[in-house]
């Protein structure tokens, strides 16, 4: 999971907003651990859960983790300022994002994780160029490999 979180950072330029969607310990902050790893971070990365937000600054960027789970209202989001971490220059990995409907951004990308009985499965979808542009480096990337 954390060196699929790498290659989507990779493909994704640090940039952009992802949706992290699946079950209780699918792997949603693995994945995002890896990802921010990836990016430079040395540090601890921890489970958003009771903050609501993580942010690091890292080479110059930003990279937020959200996680909305135990979020009662989405106009909670509000409170937190949410719409000045989503800028062109940073990069938002968003847990549970359904709870935050109607005051998130659109994503551009959607990763969706289950659990097999062999580890996990990924199902990445793009949404908007950006996105689709990463899925495709992402594809790439998974032909060479095999």
């Amino acid at each position: 999971m954390e060196a699929a979180g790498a290659a989507i950072g990779r493909a994704m330029q640090a940039r952009g907003v992802i949706y992290l969607q699946g079950d209780l310990g699918a792997g949603k902050t693995t994945l995002s651990r890896g990802l921010i790893r990836a990016q430079g971070h040395s540090g601890a990365v921890k489970s958003p859960t009771f903050t609501l937000v993580e942010p690091y600054e890292l080479n110059g960027s930003a990279i937020y983790h959200f996680d909305l789970y135990r979020l009662l209202d989405p106009e909670e989001l509000e409170f937190l300022g949410v719409r000045d971490y989503f800028s062109a220059d940073s990069l938002c990995l968003v847990e549970w994002p359904d709870k935050g409907r109607g005051v998130l951004p659109s994503p551009d990308m959607t990763i969706t994780i289950s659990t097999t009985q062999t580890g996990r499965r990924l199902e990445i979808e793009g949404h908007s160029e950006h996105g689709q542009s990463a899925c495709q480096q992402l594809q790439i990337q998974d032909d060479a490999q095999t």
